[in-house]
């Protein structure tokens, strides 16, 4: 089990802990679903400390740590001491100080959760740092596959986007190359990261070389808002060549499903029909999300 007081990413976590947790969270989407609240962190302190905009991991961090009746609290950083420039090892020791448990940390900047975890007493996760990880978006991503198939060994995953800057595609490369699927990654030259091979993946330049035979069709959202310069002549010439829609889904498996992190620029990277079609799970990410972020909060606070 695990037992660090940290949780920063999927890296270096073996299998046999991410399994734990999504067994967890099995029972935590049950109870979650059923209204059941849970006492297991009664009365701990979560605080949700945001430095990026967000509104599908925050509202389900805020949301699990409800369900398991802890306290969960929201620093909008935008209107806190931050402003007024303190540091965020400062702030980290003015949450210790608060008497928080787990601190949730989402920063532009690789590293900031590791930075603010060897600076405070509370534990610390990591819902996104630049273009590092986001390890919780992997582990529901996870167990959203693992309840379509049940394992993941012998997988096909595709993973098409902007894999350049998308810390989702990292965690969720490392998360499932450890369980034992076969992941693809497809993307226009610019937004591929140099020497992405060696992560154990197979690299493709067109969606429909990825998707024929894939049992999961994962797009990224483009992150335009991390592009220093234009990476691709225009969004129609993107959505010409690496939209994911029902034509390239057709080549996938029979009983292939189709997934998106959230939030979707629709025509863009996906298809408004895929993502709605039948094949889609996306709504079921986000209610996975609340489950999965319980259980890793019972296991990192039930201590």
């Amino acid at each position: 089990m695990w037992k660090e007081k940290d949780f920063l990413g999927l890296k270096d976590v073996p299998f046999a802990v991410i399994e734990n947790i999504l067994d967890s969270a099995a029972e935590m989407k049950r109870a979650f679903l059923a209204s059941e609240r849970k006492t297991s962190c009664a009365g701990k302190a979560v605080v949700t400390l945001f430095y990026e905009n967000s509104t599908r991991t925050r509202a389900s961090f805020e949301l699990a740590a409800k369900a398991l009746s802890a306290n969960a609290m929201n620093l909008a950083v935008a209107t806190s001491s931050v402003a007024k420039g303190e540091s965020l090892i400062d702030n980290g020791k003015t949450l210790d100080a608060l008497q928080a448990r787990i601190v949730v940390i989402r920063h532009s900047v690789a590293g900031a959760p590791h930075l603010l975890a060897k600076n405070m007493a509370a534990g610390v996760i990591n819902a996104g740092d630049g273009m590092n990880e986001h390890p919780t978006q992997a582990l529901l991503d996870m167990f959203t596959i693992r309840e379509k198939f049940g394992g993941f060994k012998g997988l096909k995953v595709l993973i098409a986007g902007d894999i350049k800057h998308s810390r989702v595609a990292r965690s969720n490369i490392y998360g499932l190359r450890a369980a034992g699927a076969e992941i693809t990654v497809c993307a226009p030259a610019t937004l591929m990261p140099a020497g992405i091979e060696r992560f154990g993946v197979r690299v493709v330049r067109t969606l429909r070389e990825g998707a024929a035979g894939a049992d999961v069709l994962m797009a990224l959202r483009l992150q335009l808002e991390r592009q220093k310069s234009g990476m691709f002549p225009s969004a129609a010439e993107y959505n010409r060549f690496y939209n994911l829609n029902g034509e390239i889904a057709a080549l996938a498996k029979s009983g292939a499903i189709v997934m998106h992190p959230g939030p979707i620029n629709r025509g863009l990277e996906i298809s408004g029909a895929l993502a709605d079609g039948n094949s889609s799970v996306i709504t079921g990410q986000v209610t996975n999300g609340v489950a999965v972020r319980m259980a890793l909060l019972e296991m990192l606070l039930a201590k």
